[in-house]
């Protein structure tokens, strides 16, 4: 590469970093200011609190990715706006085209970061983050109140209030099983736990009850350890099972579940199409900072700044609504988490071209 592209990729991958390193400290603030009181009032251990806030780290910054880029783009290129530097690019015989070369091998870098954080770090980040949410910081009559319930084959449904992925422990379990829809046996527990070691889950206050055709019969037992014919996944908050798979795991889950019939499928692939099209977003808010900010104007950079933000907002606003569209009713996922890109990538061809002008 040329020493323009170095100077160009140098400026924009410091920028995006710097600006992470910024916003991030800030985001742990903020968290920390709301969580303070609820984690000195249960008494959290140093090292738990910790590894919270390093899950929390790649959680804020996979969340707000595009953002952080979009932004810094915006900023860097202004700046070189307002000391004509453009202009003096484009002069010595520089292409648009060409000008916007190391911005996409800057945005080619960082695509792939976002690629592995999506697929593979931000799950795992997100699984210990959402852990210490639910056992430190919920209330507990809010957690109680969230069920779980799920179908697990065609015949047999699972129930349980409440159930702590790290322990491995749940609360008010119960189990149905059906013969067309002819209830059949149903299994209750006051608590539920899954011994790892042995893959059996023991159930305490074990109550069984068999319908019979005249009468029923009853079994009840203090504490049982049996087999049961689903796992720990079918025991998670379907809002937060599917952020910590990462895509392998994921796939897998979502085909097991689509066999199953299961309610949720829509949401489980929300999650799945966004870790691919993040980093085409990056490549999309990439065009648009540039062609956007490229141009000295008069208030510079706080008017691109400005209109960067309006942007970036209007860019969040669509992918939630359309996210929460498919989650709750039929529309496609795959048009919901890709009608953004597509909306914002006619947006960047459009300014592009202005841009060239």
């Amino acid at each position: 590469m040329k020493i323009f592209d170095w100077y160009i990729l140098k400026r924009y991958l410091l920028t995006f970093f710097l600006m992470l390193l910024l916003f991030i400290p800030i985001g742990i603030t903020v968290n920390l200011a709301e969580k303070i009181d609820r984690i000195l009032e249960n008494k959290v251990p140093f090292e738990e609190v910790a590894s919270y806030y390093f899950d929390f780290t790649i959680y804020f910054a996979n969340l707000l990715f595009p953002l952080f880029l979009f932004l810094s783009v915006i900023w860097f290129t202004s700046k070189l706006a307002n000391n004509t530097e453009v202009i003096a690019f484009l002069s010595s015989g520089v292409s648009f085209s060409r000008f916007l070369r190391p911005y996409f091998i800057g945005g080619t870098i960082i695509a792939l970061i976002a690629l592995m954080l999506g697929m593979y770090w931000a799950p795992k980040a997100s699984k210990g983050f959402n852990e210490f949410t639910y056992k430190y910081l919920k209330n507990k009559k809010v957690v109680e109140t969230q069920f779980i319930h799920q179908q697990i084959n065609d015949n047999e449904y699972i129930y349980v209030s409440n159930f702590d992925t790290k322990s491995m422990r749940g609360n008010n379990f119960s189990l149905e099983h059906f013969d067309g829809n002819k209830l059949k046996y149903k299994i209750h527990a006051s608590a539920i736990r899954y011994i790892q070691k042995d893959s059996l889950y023991r159930l305490s206050n074990f109550y069984l009850r068999k319908i019979g055709e005249s009468n029923d019969s009853i079994i009840f037992k203090r504490s049982i350890d049996t087999l049961l014919g689903f796992d720990l996944l079918d025991l998670t908050p379907p809002n937060y099972v599917a952020e910590t798979l990462n895509i392998n795991e994921l796939s897998d889950f979502i085909k097991r579940e689509e066999a199953r019939g299961s309610s949720n499928i829509n949401r489980y692939k929300v999650v799945q199409y966004k870790k691919w099209s993040l980093p085409v977003s990056v490549y999309i808010l990439t065009i648009i900072a540039v062609a956007v900010s490229s141009i000295k104007r008069r208030g510079g950079m706080g008017v691109n700044l400005a209109f960067g933000i309006i942007i970036a907002m209007i860019y969040v606003f669509f992918d939630k609504v359309f996210g929460v569209m498919a989650e709750q009713s039929d529309f496609s996922p795959i048009i919901a988490v890709w009608f953004p890109n597509f909306i914002f990538g006619i947006l960047a061809v459009y300014l592009l071209y202005n841009a060239k002008r």
